[in-house]
């Protein structure tokens, strides 16, 4: 009697593993590396399996972008408006460090959808609490905002490890000829992005407080 060949079970589907394993391969293999097609061979699915999720690319990076916001932890309480808005900066620039290679897209995402405009409003309660009128507000938010995300994608997937020059200067010359560049570069590296990134938050959230205190009657 011939023996019955074992098959391997399927993977289960589900969006969110569907969304897991996006967000792994984003991450590993950058934008540019992804596709329906390598994501369904990750799953050991067919590609056409995943579109009974997310009908389109689009539909499946909304979700993601979902994933990002629904990872950052903004239940603090007892603290004021401008501790608030620190941790929330903090958070978001975590995001930008755990998913380097999706943050590409959701740093420069329009938040239009339900899930992204209710993040956009929770963002926006710190800047209100200020007192400051609406259009003072909306500036600090901005700056905050390129702030944000300029560091993210500098700290994620910038400066060390983006392309380099096909003749890059040794650092014998650059230390001759480029002695400013040479002299502050070793506090550019990655040991030194915590501090930096502080300082810079601090001085924009510095210039809030003090427009906020200026606005007080």
């Amino acid at each position: 009697m011939p023996r019955k060949r074992k098959t391997r079970p399927r993977s289960q589907l589900s969006a969110p593993r569907i969304v897991a394993e996006a967000l792994n391969l984003i991450d590993a293999k950058g934008l540019e590396g992804f596709s329906f097609r390598v994501l369904a061979k990750k799953l050991g699915c067919e590609a056409m399996s995943i579109y009974h999720y997310f009908p389109s690319k689009t539909h499946l990076f909304d979700a993601l972008v979902d994933q990002c916001i629904a990872e950052m932890d903004f239940a603090v309480s007892g603290d004021t408006w401008l501790d608030r808005l620190r941790h929330i900066a903090y958070e978001f620039r975590a995001v930008a460090l755990r998913h380097p290679g999706f943050f590409l897209y959701f740093g420069i995402y329009r938040m239009n959808s339900r899930k992204a405009l209710g993040f956009l409003e929770f963002l926006l309660r710190p800047f209100e609490e200020s007192g400051l009128d609406d259009e003072t507000q909306a500036r600090h938010f901005r700056a905050v905002g390129y702030y944000l995300i300029g560091a993210g994608l500098e700290e994620a997937m910038g400066y060390a490890k983006g392309p380099s020059a096909a003749e890059p200067v040794s650092n014998e010359d650059a230390a001759r000829d480029f002695p400013a560049v040479a002299r502050l570069g070793k506090f550019f590296s990655t040991d030194h992005h915590e501090r930096i990134f502080a300082h810079g938050l601090e001085a924009l959230l510095s210039k809030l407080e003090a427009d906020a205190k200026a606005a007080t009657p």
